[in-house]
């Protein structure tokens, strides 16, 4: 398209009327017009748009100065740093000792060492050796009791464990006839072998007969070194498992009769 048939264009868009006797010089100086406006309408939109890109990019940049040796490099958007609390260092010392467990009594206490004699009863739990022995109780509410019989064993070193201990609660422990009788527990605690039941009498005794489950079983028996009149006994627990109460329980004198 030519410039003459832009300007024929032009004279058909424009709004303004002419009359029948047109001027060609106001239709050119008109023509001029329209173009240069068309023009400047043109690069005002471009520019426009420049600055939109240019604003739309300067939103999302921001310039960042470069790190040099005495500044650290910053970030787009830096926030506030939370250090961590110090915490101590951890320390270790030397272990804590642990409590010592107690063990049973040995023949090294004082109420605990046998008085008299002790007793081998025949039984053993591997190499220790069942024994019985006579040990001095404190009764405060029974005075007349100041001994009691001790189940215990007997290491290879000669060592003396103590299991149980039967006494009397009230009167004498010298009274005449039979005393405190020692039981096992139902269920033993697994740090000791079982007991078998056992005590003793006071008078002169030459056998001594317990009934359990209506059958009679012999006691074995052994004279106290420091009071023949009292007499230790008790029962092998291959005649009369430990544990099991006695039904009855009686003592004869050299000549059978009951005592």
């Amino acid at each position: 398209m030519n410039e003459l048939d832009q300007l024929r264009r032009a004279m058909r868009a424009t709004e303004r009327p002419y009359h029948d006797d047109l001027d060609l010089a106001v239709i050119m100086r008109d023509g001029r017009r329209l173009r240069r406006r068309r023009r400047l309408a043109g690069a005002g939109a471009t520019a426009l748009v420049t600055v939109l890109v240019a604003g739309g990019v300067g939103l999302g940049v921001r310039w960042i100065r470069p790190a040099t040796p005495d500044r650290p490099p910053a970030s787009a958007a830096t926030a506030p740093t939370l250090s961590a609390p110090t915490l101590p260092a951890p320390t270790v010392g030397p272990p804590t000792p642990a409590s010592p467990v107690q063990g049973p009594p040995t023949r090294g206490e004082d109420r605990r060492q046998p008085v008299g004699d002790v007793v081998d009863t025949g039984i053993r739990y591997g190499t220790d050796e069942r024994v019985l022995y006579v040990v001095a109780v404190d009764l405060p509410e029974a005075p007349g009791v100041t001994i009691g019989l001790m189940a215990g064993r007997r290491t290879p070193a000669g060592e003396l464990i103590d299991d149980i201990v039967a006494n009397d609660v009230q009167g004498s422990d010298r009274r005449p006839g039979f005393h405190e009788i020692g039981y096992d527990d139902a269920t033993p605690p697994d740090a000791r072998p079982t007991v078998p039941t056992f005590g003793y009498f006071v008078g002169p005794a030459t056998r001594i007969v317990g009934t359990a489950a209506g059958r009679q079983v012999d006691a074995r028996l052994a004279r106290w070194s420091t009071d023949p009149d009292l007499v230790i006994f008790w029962f092998d627990p291959v005649d009369l498992a430990p544990g099991v109460r006695l039904d009855g329980i009686v003592a004869r004198d050299a000549a059978g009769g009951r005592l």
